[in-house]
């Protein structure tokens, strides 16, 4: 199907230890739609976050098929999958993962800058703009709250204008009322961009502002749930 953006046929992710292999993965398989919000999620050690890592070109399968935007990632090596990252996607953390020693108007404009392209500040003071940070773009992370690194995190992530974005646990380190500001934002933001967002959680109050659930438990996908979203 052409609108189809990320498809997953019977992953499988395992690591040797000792005289076994543990599997992380077994045998998952679903799709996510263009323009879609999809949320996994499950306990600890389900597999959720090693599934995203597969999805979004980090890591690859030891069996299985993964395709996103078209591109078959199982079969590319790493600088080809992360020309793909680099065109289609973008990333939110739950530790913010910004760089310590650029402000938060440099932090932003890094994506860019790594294409080649020029004249990305305005882009860049733009997205900070958006996300309420455009007083603070001269601020280093370590000058600005957790709430504050996650929303230049998130400008960052969109300023690729990504076709994909990939999510996890984006307000895992965050308090109750800055959770619920960056959840805000991150699904204002999707909705405007018109990007496909698959996010991981262990927060089923955020995984239900999404179209639909897949539910992880002993790295097997075991129940599908399509929601209602207003």
């Amino acid at each position: 199907m052409p609108d189809i953006v990320l498809a997953a046929e019977n992953l499988t992710k395992s690591f040797p230890s000792g005289e076994r292999e543990i599997v992380v993965l077994d045998h998952v398989s679903f799709t996510v739609r263009q323009g879609e919000a999809v949320s996994i999620i499950g306990p600890s050690g389900s597999g959720k976050t090693t599934l995203l890592g597969l999805c979004a070109g980090l890591d690859v399968a030891t069996s299985g098929t993964l395709s996103l935007m078209g591109f078959k990632l199982n079969a590319m090596d790493e600088d080809d999958r992360a020309y793909v990252r680099n065109q289609f996607i973008g990333f939110v953390f739950q530790n913010f993962q910004l760089l310590a020693t650029l402000t938060a108007l440099e932090n932003v404009m890094v994506p860019l800058e790594l294409r080649g392209e020029k004249g990305v500040e305005a882009r860049a003071r733009e997205l900070l703009e958006r996300v309420g940070l455009g007083d603070r773009t001269h601020h280093y992370p370590s000058q600005l709250s957790g709430g504050e690194q996650q929303r230049v995190a998130i400008a960052r992530a969109f300023i690729t204008a990504p076709k994909v974005l990939f999510a996890d646990e984006p307000t895992g380190n965050l308090d109750e009322e800055n959770a619920t500001r960056i959840t805000e934002l991150l699904f204002q933001i999707n909705r405007e961009e018109k990007t496909t967002l698959v996010l991981v959680t262990h927060n089923l109050e955020l995984a239900e502002r999404t179209e639909r659930i897949l539910q992880m438990k002993g790295g097997k996908l075991v129940n599908e749930r399509i929601l209602t979203v207003a």
